[in-house]
């Protein structure tokens, strides 16, 4: 069982599904060399691929091209389903910061063939996630930077405003799909310069001075 620790208290929560969207930046969507979408990519990560900051990022024998993508994460704090605007502000509770590990190269051949990007999303420790806070003990503005280091050196670096589709609205579109229920996990999204990584990297990623988490790859 896989829980979210709220930064300065003793508070766990159990964690539900994590819900990803894909390119929601328009420059990461570009890099990767797909269209800018007209609505949100979405795909499910299972809670599982977890692993908490310091922890590692086990290198999958069946890939060489594993890939960082660093994430604002969204607690979800109720149940909900086809919300509105209003109902899904309401049913964000917290926010964390997240790196969707990826399997470029199973990815891309699972593009090509039409297939699910299921393998090179949901292994093992695929899903690395900060402690959280609170809505009601911060105002996120979305001015805050979003940063990725790799042994120090920065690879991706972006306001949370250039977002496509803002967090509010992707609740709201999630919710329209499938019930979002307490405890979820929403990963919004990353930004340019996603690349890949080998064992003994060392990660390390901000949000602001708010959020913080590294791991090293083995």
């Amino acid at each position: 069982m896989k829980k979210i620790t709220i930064k300065n208290t003793k508070t766990k929560i159990k964690v539900g599904k994590m819900i990803c969207v894909g390119r929601n930046f328009a420059d990461h969507a570009k890099e990767l060399g797909n269209e800018v979408p007209a609505k949100p990519v979405v795909f499910i990560k299972p809670a599982s691929s977890i692993i908490y900051s310091g922890e590692k990022i086990i290198q999958p024998k069946f890939s060489d091209n594993l890939h960082h993508e660093v994430e604002l994460l969204l607690l979800i704090g109720k149940d909900i389903k086809d919300a509105n605007i209003r109902n899904a502000e309401e049913a964000i509770i917290g926010y964390g910061l997240g790196l969707d590990m990826t399997l470029r190269d199973i990815q891309n051949e699972a593009r090509k063939k039409g297939d699910p990007w299921t393998v090179a999303k949901c292994f093992d420790t695929s899903a690395v996630i900060s402690e959280f806070i609170l809505k009601k003990d911060y105002n996120l503005t979305l001015d805050e930077e979003i940063i990725l280091k790799v042994n120090n050196n920065i690879r991706q670096k972006e306001k949370l405003n250039k977002m496509l589709f803002k967090p509010i609205e992707i609740v709201e579109y999630i919710s329209s799909l499938m019930t979002i229920e307490k405890g979820d996990v929403i990963f919004t999204g990353t930004p340019a310069g996603v690349g890949r990584v080998v064992q003994g990297d060392v990660l390390t990623a901000s949000i602001g001075d708010i959020l913080e988490l590294n791991c090293e790859v083995i």
